[in-house]
């Protein structure tokens, strides 16, 4: 059968802080979910979390951005604030830019990554969850899964994937798009996503086959705010085996941290550190940034788990890389590189800082005599 896979998520209000989201709100988002099964709007829905951001795994029949599935997640992110509110949470419906839907979610802060298949006889399915960081931190571990037989030895060793991927990359700054394909477009490739503020990879697809592999999420809410309002904390859905990567091969990129921005404030780089779903609470410095990784087995549009990948102890190494890269970095306090630039910073006050200092700047030649 085809069907779409959609995974949508938002922070609708923190517990204690930044840290992670009530039970009440998870029972609430349940609850919605289970009518939408029951009601045929859905073949069948995931709740779960990462921190502080709430999570929609959807499977259904419509297109990506069906109108029904988005006001549907748009109903759920309204309920939970209602909860967040209530309890007093942090932060309640930061994610949510507008009062009223639209027609999609496109622009109103809810992050979102959709794939539409045709469904195969065994169909495994990875589900990332990342909070704390922004869509560019997914650019490192798709460039590995897809490009890098270092890391995914099907590239070289099974002829179903010897045709390589084809990569959309988004330019976030200019709204614009470009198909890259590997190998032959391998280092223009590293070129873009190298810079992931702005460079961020949406969809990755199988040349020989034709179908999707893999998609992210690639909403900023600092761009689609105007402001800063909360992290952007992305979401990743890639499918294994059968002239794909290997499931193996999807999750080795998280078995050494690569570094990512968007910790404490949105305003720092940090160690992403795989976790199992109960260790994804971050609280040091609201971090480090964390990432979940969920396995299912879609079979007739049903959700079969979700497996805690990363809940496997041959991924206590990367976590204890991980902290020690995030001492390290602590270390630095407010220096680059561990602050993000001036120009990324996104509770910064640079423009009302210059502003404010503007009196007190003089010629380098010398210095402003000062009046007694």
């Amino acid at each position: 059968m085809e069907l779409t896979l959609s995974v949508i998520k938002a922070d609708t209000g923190g517990f204690v802080g930044h840290t992670e989201v009530h039970p009440e709100m998870l029972e609430v988002a349940r609850e919605k979910a289970s009518i939408a099964v029951e009601t045929g709007l859905v073949i069948d829905a995931h709740v779960n979390r990462v921190g502080d951001d709430l999570a929609l795994i959807l499977t259904h029949e419509g297109q990506p951005n069906e109108p029904d599935i988005h006001a549907f997640a748009w109903d759920v992110f309204q309920a939970t604030t209602e909860v967040a509110k209530r309890l007093g949470m942090y932060g309640a419906g930061q994610d949510l830019l507008s009062d009223a839907f639209s027609g999609n979610l496109r622009g109103l802060g809810p992050g979102y990554a959709e794939v539409r298949f045709r469904e195969r006889p065994s169909e495994p399915v990875i589900v990332f969850l990342a909070d704390k960081t922004e869509p560019g931190a997914f650019n490192y571990p798709l460039v590995r899964m897809f490009a890098d037989p270092f890391c995914t030895a099907g590239l070289v060793l099974d002829p179903a994937l010897q045709d390589g991927f084809e990569f959309e990359v988004l330019d976030l700054h200019e709204d614009q798009a470009i198909r890259l394909s590997t190998p032959e477009d391998y280092y223009p490739l590293i070129m873009l996503v190298g810079a992931p503020h702005r460079f961020v990879i949406r969809s990755v697809t199988s040349r020989a086959k034709a179908e999707p592999a893999a998609a992210s999420s690639t909403q900023r809410l600092s761009l689609a705010a105007g402001r800063y309002i909360g992290k952007d904390d992305p979401v990743l859905v890639v499918r294994a085996q059968n002239g794909l990567p290997a499931v193996g091969e999807v999750l080795e990129p998280f078995a050494y941290p690569h570094l990512v921005g968007g910790w404490m404030r949105g305003s720092h780089f940090g160690p992403l550190m795989p976790t199992s779903v109960p260790d994804a609470t971050p609280a040091r410095f609201d971090g480090p940034p964390r990432i979940i990784a969920l396995g299912f087995q879609v079979t007739g549009g049903r959700l079969i788990g979700p497996r805690d990948m990363f809940a496997d102890v041959s991924f206590d190494r990367a976590r204890q890389i991980a902290l020690e890269m995030a001492d390290h970095l602590r270390h630095m306090g407010p220096f680059e590189p561990h602050r993000a630039g001036l120009d990324e910073l996104e509770y910064t006050t640079m423009p009302e800082l210059m502003k404010r200092l503007q009196p007190r700047w003089h010629p380098a030649g010398g210095t402003k005599e000062v009046a007694t």
